[in-house]
């Protein structure tokens, strides 16, 4: 009884094991087939992840280059108009040194040429004086001032000018006889203004009869301004 009792034993524990090895394999054949499964799932998410990354690298590189692209042709663009502008400028300069070039030249042509001649008439009364002094006073008794004027005229412009039809201040650009400020003003007396002497003495004397009446009266401002 107990032999066959402890066959019987043996042949459970066989059959147990046996089972057991079965549903062992079950369990691991089932692992084995899992795994490839997760691994390929895994491969296909990374692969779509670095098709994304790569896609969106493109684009930033796409959007980086048309920028470049942009900021560059900006870039050119602005140094096109500052090199026009720049050669208006030059162009400009070029322009302006001829002219003062040329304006240089001519003023210098009529100074080398001397004053133009005085051909009106002398009145005996003025002969003691010469030159634009002699000029200044024929003209200041055509003008309607008296012979005793003409020392106040004398010493006024003797002071401002010498009666220099030349003369020029250097620092304000008061010219002429009657150191007309600026010069140009007395073209309205005559074109040539600047090698005219009775020219420039006619438009100071007009200029004295304005603002003073007579001569002495504007020797006599002279004296208490320092101008006139």
């Amino acid at each position: 009884m107990n032999r066959l009792w402890s066959r019987m034993s043996v042949r459970a524990v066989s059959v147990g094991l046996l089972v057991a090895g079965l549903i062992g394999g079950v369990y691991l054949g089932r692992d084995w087939q899992a795994e490839p499964t997760r691994t390929a799932f895994v491969d296909a998410t990374q692969a779509d992840l670095d098709l994304r990354l790569l896609k969106q690298h493109q684009s930033q590189a796409a959007a980086a280059r048309a920028w470049q692209r942009e900021a560059e042709g900006a870039a050119a663009a602005k140094a096109a108009t500052a090199a026009k502008a720049a050669a208006g400028r030059a162009h400009k300069l070029e322009q302006k040194v001829a002219a003062d070039k040329k304006a240089e030249e001519e003023r210098k042509k009529e100074e080398a040429k001397g004053p133009v001649p005085y051909d009106g008439p002398i009145p005996s009364s003025c002969n003691e004086y010469s030159g634009s002094r002699e000029i200044g006073c024929a003209l200041m008794l055509e003008k309607g001032f008296p012979i005793a004027e003409f020392p106040c005229l004398d010493k006024l412009w003797k002071h401002e000018s010498g009666w220099n039809y030349k003369a020029e201040n250097k620092s304000s650009g008061a010219y002429g006889i009657p150191q007309a400020l600026p010069g140009r003003k007395m073209a309205s007396a005559g074109a040539d203004w600047k090698t005219n002497p009775a020219t420039q003495i006619k438009w100071g004397l007009g200029y004295v009869k304005g603002r003073y009446d007579t001569p002495c009266g504007a020797w006599q401002y002279f004296q208490n301004n320092g101008h006139y």
